[in-house]
């Protein structure tokens, strides 16, 4: 019974929370354009025919934990700002992190499930199919969308670094 009493008076910290989701969320993004993708570039795994249906699992799964991620930090911005005045003042945080929701919202249910379509091999007996152009189209996209996602993120995760909360 006293320990939990000792944890009714204890705050939960929003702000760790969120920069730390924030964190993980950018590292991972990162990880994935930076390491795994060029290094799948340079292995020829993208010109191989099964690429597409393992690329689309890949990001299938990407998808949903960047949603999860998303969801994470719009939590916890609602929070701060619900609970410091000094947060709620700064609207544009609010709008930032809607921002970063729209932006998986996008990948998930738009750009993946586009580009998994145009990049299928549905003739079989043709040996050598060439990219369609609308699937560079849709990769200008995706990594317009990844650097407004990652400047977007860095500057809500400064924002929250810099943000010391009222004890």
């Amino acid at each position: 019974m006293a320990a939990i009493s000792a944890l009714k008076g204890t705050r939960f910290n929003w702000q760790t929370v969120t920069a730390a989701t924030l964190g993980f969320w950018l590292s991972c993004s990162l990880m994935l354009d930076c390491i795994i993708m060029p290094g799948m570039y340079v292995s020829g795994m993208m010109t191989q025919p099964g690429f597409a249906t393992a690329g689309y699992s890949i990001f299938w799964l990407f998808n949903r934990i960047e949603l999860l991620c998303a969801a994470g930090v719009l939590t916890g911005v609602l929070a701060l700002a619900n609970t410091h005045e000094r947060f709620a003042r700064r609207r544009w945080t609010i709008a930032l992190s809607l921002l970063l929701v729209a932006i998986p919202v996008l990948y998930t249910y738009t750009l993946t499930p586009m580009m998994g379509a145009l990049g299928l091999q549905l003739d079989w007996f043709t040996a050598d199919q060439a990219i369609a152009p609308a699937m560079s189209q849709m990769h200008n996209s995706y990594w317009a969308l990844e650097l407004t996602k990652l400047a977007a993120g860095l500057g809500m995760l400064g924002f929250l670094a810099n943000f010391v909360t009222e004890s």
